[in-house]
């Protein structure tokens, strides 16, 4: 069951993969990405129909969709990354504490470009730090690793609790951190979690990105403050 089901996806990717996609996902991206070329959506539909299948026959337990989640990241392949971090998102419910290494492994090990880092770390791991708030400190270290992609991790698994208004204290920790990055992408990454931690929190955000913009990269700056009213937009963009 377990090697058929893989084998089973990787067919009906290789049959929707065509060139243009191909080509014109890696304009997407600075590093050389491993893509199949299919389109998200067609990816998207594989993942739903597949774990529909394992529902239905019993298998999607979190030990077993792990597993298989661990096969498909092996390939290195962008889509199947995605199949993977879907999958291990849909089973959050199953979540417990010794969950984390996993996560933190799959960084280590698979994610190589900010698609798969987001696509993983918005929605599963932001849903653990949720379900064990007590993890989120594990977060301010990850800011601090010579890893490109646990930096940007740090930042972008806050993004969707941020905009509930959660974390506030440790969204200024990790901004703080990351707060003079060199690298690009992790730049993003912190400002886009400001952002979102703008929409219920404008004012606190506001005053933070006030007493930073010194320091602070245009690129951080200009993502964080995206959502101002245009009057406190300018503010924050005066030199």
């Amino acid at each position: 069951m377990q090697a058929d089901i893989t084998s089973r996806i990787r067919k009906d990717l290789s049959e929707n993969a065509d060139e243009k996609t191909k080509n014109s996902s890696s304009r997407f991206f600075k590093e050389e990405v491993k893509c199949l070329g299919v389109k998200t959506s067609i990816v998207g539909k594989i993942a739903k129909d597949y774990f529909k299948e394992m529902q239905k026959s019993g298998k999607a337990d979190k030990k077993n969709v792990f597993f298989l989640a661990e096969e498909l990241l092996k390939s290195d392949y962008c889509e199947e990354a995605y199949i993977a971090f879907d999958w291990a998102y849909q089973v959050r419910d199953q979540y417990t504490e010794d969950d984390f290494p996993v996560f933190e492994r799959w960084i280590e090990n698979y994610v190589n470009n900010w698609a798969k880092c987001d696509t993983l770390c918005n929605h599963a791991v932001g849903s653990f730090i949720e379900e064990f708030p007590e993890f989120v400190d594990n977060l301010k270290t990850w800011a601090k690793s010579d890893n490109r992609w646990f930096r940007r991790a740090a930042a972008v698994t806050l993004v969707l609790p941020a905009r509930k208004g959660l974390f506030l204290p440790e969204v200024f920790a990790i901004a703080n951190i990351l707060l003079t990055d060199k690298d690009d992408l992790v730049r993003k990454g912190y400002g886009w979690m400001l952002k979102e931690a703008s929409k219920p929190h404008q004012q606190e955000v506001f005053e933070y990105v006030m007493r930073n913009k010194k320091e602070m990269p245009r690129t951080s700056l200009r993502y964080a403050i995206e959502k101002f009213p245009p009057d406190l937009r300018a503010e924050a963009m005066k030199k």
